[in-house]
């Protein structure tokens, strides 16, 4: 599998693209299957989401996949009259209708972010405290070579009285 690492805006932009493909191909199909063939398409996409956004802009991923279901789901928005205010009725009651795949898209986007930071936390904590091991080991290991030309054994003492 790839491992793209997209910006925050990459991972909206590829998100909100795929959402329009998906809201055609669901056009396509009868009215009762619109919008539940709209919603199973949202999760991959969620959880693509999840996994391709990169580290530093994790938090991005759960924020634009709704936003990506908003936008594409408006070929298949219900009930909308003629006119700009007959289509925003229209996506507004899709939207209250379609809550529970917008939330669970949108959860399984949020899961995947949370246990990809939770792992490069711990990796970022096992790094800190191998460093910090590291130093005190090589402490307390005895030095073989102080210098060039010298064994690191001490020149005996010399004894002189005084």
């Amino acid at each position: 599998m790839p491992r793209p690492r997209l910006t925050g805006l990459g991972a909206g932009l590829l998100s909100t693209a795929s959402m329009v493909v998906a809201g055609a191909v669901a056009w396509l199909l009868p009215a009762g299957a619109q919008t539940v063939v709209f919603g199973v398409l949202f999760l991959p996409v969620c959880a693509l989401t999840g996994l391709w956004v990169r580290p530093a802009d994790l938090a991005m991923g759960p924020v634009v996949v709704p936003l990506a279901y908003a936008v594409g789901v408006l070929p298949v928005a219900e009930g909308g009259g003629a006119g700009f205010t007959g289509q925003v009725m229209g996506l507004v009651t899709t939207l209250a209708l379609n809550a529970g795949w917008l939330y669970g898209g949108t959860l399984v986007a949020g899961v995947i972010v949370t246990v990809r930071k939770v792992r490069l936390m711990s990796a970022a904590r096992r790094k800190a405290r191998a460093a910090q091991r590291r130093p005190a080991a090589e402490q307390a290991a005895p030095r073989t070579g102080q210098g060039a030309g010298q064994s690191g054994r001490r020149a005996p003492r010399s004894r002189v009285a005084p």
